[in-house]
């Protein structure tokens, strides 16, 4: 089956906002539990719920942690973030092609949709599914399955990208296939060991799977 649905993590994937988030840790983290921490502290971080990594760290306190976490990364937000280099064009261009693009995200939606706005991607995508709009976040195929029912579309037809094992495996497990990237903060070896069907080494790489797999689908109905 060719490709024809491409669902996107947002934060450290299409958007530079990994030193929004890791200010904002540092900042509401010092303010805690009075030390500041090391970035190689913070990175386990990015990625799971900001619910996941307060509970752990002080689950009384969780929900204040949350709640000033949330405040400083907004107040500092379209101060910091920015698309990764070929983000936009690619994407418009996979767009004018045809394919469903989606976003699938553990931050809350209203802030994902801010972000996208304030990088200039505004409208390019069918659906934008974020941690208020599900009970299992990723890892769990449930963002994955959600995105795809609201676009029409099966995991055989899907590719998962994002720059966290977390998204690796969520595509996985929803039966897409899932690609990393190599930009990851987390670093490309740190990926490849969760086995993505991809490593794109820049967002132009998927322009050229697309096309590979299209081929390959053409080649398999010819037979």
């Amino acid at each position: 089956m060719p490709i024809t649905t491409l669902l996107f993590d947002l934060d450290g994937t299409l958007i530079e906002s990994n030193t929004l988030i890791l200010a904002s840790y540092t900042a509401t983290l010092e303010h805690f539990t009075g030390r500041k921490y090391e970035q190689e502290e913070l990175l386990p971080f990015i990625g799971p719920p900001l619910k996941d990594v307060f509970q752990n760290i002080d689950p009384a306190r969780a929900d204040e942690m949350i709640a000033a976490y949330r405040k400083h990364n907004l107040e500092h937000h379209d101060n910091y973030v920015k698309a990764y280099p070929y983000v936009t064009e690619t994407l418009q261009q996979l767009k004018q092609a045809g394919f469903k693009l989606g976003i699938v995200t553990t931050k809350i939606r209203e802030t994902a949709e801010r972000g996208i706005s304030v990088c200039g991607l505004g409208g390019l995508f069918d659906v934008v599914i974020g941690y208020d709009d599900i009970s299992q976040p990723k890892p769990h195929p449930e963002p994955v399955l959600k995105a795809l029912e609201a676009l029409g579309s099966t995991p055989e037809e899907a590719i998962m990208v994002g720059d966290n094992y977390h998204d690796i495996e969520s595509g996985k497990n929803a039966g897409a296939k899932a690609a990393g990237v190599a930009w990851s903060i987390k670093g490309k070896q740190t990926l490849a060991a969760y086995k993505p069907d991809y490593m794109l080494e820049d967002m132009r790489d998927l322009l050229e799977i697309v096309k590979e797999e299209a081929d390959a689908e053409n080649g398999k109905l010819s037979r």
